[in-house]
């Protein structure tokens, strides 16, 4: 068996955070499959939803492999140099999830795209942040596509809420 690639912190931290990002992500899609959206958009978060429960799968399983923790610490942020000088993102929040709960369905798609594009932002900076400092090839390419794909999302998610 070949010997594992290295990896760094700033692979960890993307996992960690990326899985956080994901979780967000399944609750938000979560709300949205409970409401009647437009056809194409019900399609997209359907495909979204798919796409990150894969992903999540991969990151669990290298931070397995690697012995590291599938969640960050907490405090870790307060630590000096915690996150290699990388500012933290604010995700998508339970506040944001909340005001979904409470939005009335004439206006629940709209505050649905706001809050999405915003998310999947999150992710294309978390991406970048590992395809700059990160060592682990594989996670690497996985911040790549998260980069791609993300951005291609926003740009199917943006003409909607005009339309």
């Amino acid at each position: 068996m070949p010997a594992a690639a290295a990896f760094n912190a700033t692979d960890v931290m993307f996992l960690q955070m990326m899985l956080e990002q994901h979780a967000a992500a399944e609750r938000l899609l979560a709300l949205a499959a409970e409401q009647p959206l437009r056809p194409e958009l019900a399609t997209l978060a359907a495909a979204i939803q798919v796409t990150q429960r894969t992903e999540a799968e991969t990151m669990t399983g290298w931070l397995r492999d690697w012995d590291q923790p599938v969640t960050a610490d907490p405090a870790a942020h307060l630590a000096p140099g915690a996150h290699g000088g990388h500012q933290v993102l604010r995700g998508t929040s339970t506040a944001d999830l909340d005001l979904l709960r409470t939005t009335d369905a004439t206006r629940f798609e709209r505050t649905f795209l706001n809050i999405l594009i915003a998310h999947q932002h999150n992710a294309i900076e978390l991406a970048r942040m590992e395809t700059a400092g990160g060592a682990h090839p594989e996670a690497k390419a996985l911040a790549h596509r998260i980069d791609t794909s993300r951005n291609g999302q926003i740009r199917q998610l943006l003409p909607m809420l005009s339309g």
